[in-house]
């Protein structure tokens, strides 16, 4: 069978983050967390300028305007204002945001949120310098896409009746380009539109994400790119935390009107996708085409339903899987040649306190509840793994990377004969087994057992990952961790770092994780493990491999054996 796996969650989507040797950041080993250190410099206005408001942060709870006998009424106004996506005394940005008249702007904008039939009756008040061209403020399915154009300081009268229930979105550009092309200022004209069927009004909760970029200015020596990833108008650790209890229902309505796709994943169960849309459009889907998955990709303008199956308690995330949307390193980045760019130097996190996590993360803790299971303990004697950490230096065969190795023995493996990616971990369904990780880097690092089922202190999340007042630690330089679990599902997966550090997640630390139904075997020669991931020694061009080579390896097929099965992609 062949089993192909995506390390790409560490790509960003349009092939823009560089990648340079490992051995060109040892200087920066030290270096703090740019989230923790320095702050970003914030934009003020000219001495004459009009101070401008602080934007509100919107969670997505109040519907604006007035509903009465069928009909909302509501005025809403683009302009100004200060946002602080981080902590409300943190860097601050100025950018454009909607606003419902005679309140604050928000981010995202004021939610509106209706019964299938309702008739809208808004105005929109376009406050900036420039003209706004405004989507999403018309019937569905079938009310045309064209935008409505509001030149400065004008105001346009609209009327349209929603009648589809769904998940939707509207948002605004003075740029003149869709939502790929929001880079700047204009990123956060966004909110939800929610349309639900008559008579119900479900008890969800509703994200919107977004990514703010500033380019350099032409000529800045500086040559920085400042970036927010958020969700709801907040980064990691200041988005908003929840808890639940085992078994209770949580329902999400998840939107994304920013110019990345993000790969969503949930740490340590399932969630169900009930319906999938555009922002035009909203299918719900029958429950035999369902997805139960970990990590759902959401592309630019996508919107999801989804149902979160929290069965066992402790302290989990929910993030976009993309290193660049849920790494602190990220905040700054470095222009390179070829439109590329990378962390800025210096900014490579080393800390123990922290793991390194910023931008579109979201922290759950699930508590016990009247569902909650017994812990079984297994009579089978746990399986031993012992799992190697390590630096492969370069040589005239290879590039320098940090590596998995399995130790077998009692003596380690020959540095060597190290690959990229890791080595298949092969477990079996049900059972027991302690991977003992060794730790023989420099610096702290945490792995994460993607899509696997078990207790949050050994989900590999050093500080948040565990349950009441045991917190799960990194692994520091010479030390070691048992992560303790027995995978409850077969399937295939993968194992990678969790230290949100860019040396070490493209320098190579992920592998593939197969767990077998009891009674298979793993048989090399048929089973065929296909690993997607990013690098290369070109830092610049930062290519993807396949199995960690520029063109793949040669796959050998043996005659008349069945090495054919439906691949499953993993983000």
């Amino acid at each position: 069978m062949s089993r192909t796996l995506s390390a790409q969650n560490f790509r960003h989507p349009a092939g823009r983050i560089g990648y340079r040797r490992p051995q060109a950041f040892a200087a920066a080993l030290a270096a703090l967390l740019l989230c923790c250190g320095a702050a970003l410099a914030q934009q003020t206005t000219a001495p004459n300028s009009p101070v401008l408001p602080r934007i509100e942060t919107n969670r997505n709870l109040l519907p604006a305007g007035e509903l009465r006998d069928g009909v909302l009424r509501l005025a809403l106004e683009i302009g100004r204002g200060d946002w602080y996506p981080e902590a409300e005394s943190g860097p601050s940005v100025v950018v454009r945001a909607f606003a419902e008249a005679g309140h604050m702007p928000q981010i995202p904008g004021p939610l509106i949120r209706v019964p299938a039939g309702t008739e809208v009756q808004a105005s929109v008040r376009n406050a900036l310098d420039d003209a706004a061209l405004v989507y999403g403020l018309y019937e569905r399915p079938d009310g045309g896409k064209d935008p409505i154009e509001i030149p400065a300081g004008q105001t346009r009268e609209l009327r349209f009746r929603l009648t589809a229930p769904g998940t939707y979105d509207y948002w605004a550009t003075t740029t003149q380009g869709g939502l790929a092309r929001r880079s700047g200022i204009d990123t956060q004209l966004s909110g939800a539109l929610i349309v639900d069927p008559p008579g119900e009004h479900a008890a969800d909760r509703i994200f919107v994400m977004g990514i703010w970029l500033k380019r350099p200015a032409k000529g800045d020596p500086q040559q920085k790119i400042e970036q927010f990833a958020v969700i709801n108008g907040k980064s990691w650790p200041h988005t908003e935390q929840f808890t639940f209890h085992v078994g209770e229902p949580v329902h999400w309505r998840l939107i994304n009107t920013s110019f990345f796709d993000h790969p969503m994943h949930l740490h340590g169960h399932y969630f169900r996708v009930t319906s999938e849309g555009n922002g035009e459009t909203d299918k719900p889907l029958p429950s035999e085409r369902q997805r139960l998955v970990v990590t759902d990709r959401m592309q630019i303008g996508d919107t999801r339903s989804v149902e979160l199956l929290l069965d066992h308690e402790g302290r989990w995330l929910f993030h976009c899987h993309l290193l660049v949307h849920m790494s602190g390193e990220y905040r700054f980045m470095e222009l390179l040649p070829a439109g590329s760019n990378m962390p800025a130097l210096g900014m490579h996190h080393s800390m123990a306190d922290a793991t390194g996590m910023s931008g579109i993360v979201l922290g759950i803790t699930v508590l016990p509840g009247a569902t909650s299971a017994t812990p079984v303990v297994s009579a089978t004697p746990p399986r031993q793994i012992r799992l190697l950490v390590r630096e492969r230096p370069g040589s005239e065969r290879y590039s320098a990377a940090t590596v998995f190795q399995l130790q077998e023995g009692s003596q380690p493996p020959p540095l060597e004969a190290a690959t990229v990616p890791g080595p298949p971990l092969v477990l079996t369904q049900g059972e027991p087994v302690e991977i003992t990780v060794v730790n023989q880097l420099p610096e702290p690092t945490a792995v994460h057992w993607h899509g696997i089922e078990l207790d949050s202190y050994y989900d590999g999340v050093p500080v948040w990952g565990g349950a009441g007042d045991k917190h799960a630690p990194a692994v520091m330089p010479g030390q070691s961790f048992v992560a303790r679990f027995a995978p409850p599902r077969a399937g295939t997966f993968i194992y990678h770092t969790h230290w949100h550090d860019f040396r070490q997640l493209i320098g190579g630390l992920y592998g593939p994780l197969i767990v077998l139904p009891p009674g298979q075997k793993y048989d090399p020669e048929t089973d065929k493990t296909m690993v997607i991931g990013l690098g290369g020694a070109d830092d610049q061009k930062a290519p993807l491999l396949l199995n960690g080579g520029l063109y793949g390896p040669l796959i050998v097929l043996p005659p008349g054996r069945n090495t054919t099965r439906k691949p499953t992609r993993r983000w």
